[in-house]
């Protein structure tokens, strides 16, 4: 569990992963900028209504030059279910073993209705087109995130 989050500037992990339909490997995407945003669970609500602020800003984003990369613990079976279910059109990375998310500090303690639990901490850090930190948000609200983080990034 890690509590190093990351900021602006410091060089972004490196990872493969599985995906629901291959794997992702972060540095094959060098040259680009790539927005990698952390959930915790496929299909609940407050994941389904980020997944598809998403996908509904996909055509913005990309025309802008962002890769759309979301990475939960869920299984690649369950990322297809979800894909399919909300028609989702941009990669889901399958993290079960948590190593993604501690590597970018976005497994750990949180509050949960008043409680602490240790979990996904919904988080996004978006990875310049050099592999450095372009930005990083930590305890982001599922709904309207990705309309501010739009405002943040200055895509219309």
């Amino acid at each position: 569990m890690s509590d190093n989050r990351l900021t602006k500037g410091q060089a972004a992990p490196d990872f493969t992963a599985a995906t629901d339909t291959g794997t992702f490997t972060l540095s094959d995407h060098r040259g680009e900028h790539v927005i990698l945003y952390f959930y915790p669970a496929a299909m609940t609500p407050g994941c389904t209504t980020e997944a598809c602020d998403f996908r509904d800003s996909l055509d913005a984003l990309n025309a802008a030059g962002y890769t759309v990369v979301g990475i939960s613990k869920d299984s690649p079976g369950k990322l297809a279910e979800f894909r399919e279910k909300e028609g989702l059109t941009f990669t889901l990375v399958s993290d079960e073993d948590k190593s993604v998310q501690e590597a970018y500090a976005a497994w750990g303690e949180k509050n949960n209705y008043g409680r602490k639990v240790v979990g996904s901490i919904r988080s996004t850090v978006v990875v310049d087109p050099e592999g450095a930190v372009e930005l990083a948000q930590y305890n982001v609200k599922a709904t309207g995130h990705v309309a501010k983080l739009r405002r943040d990034l200055k895509i219309d």
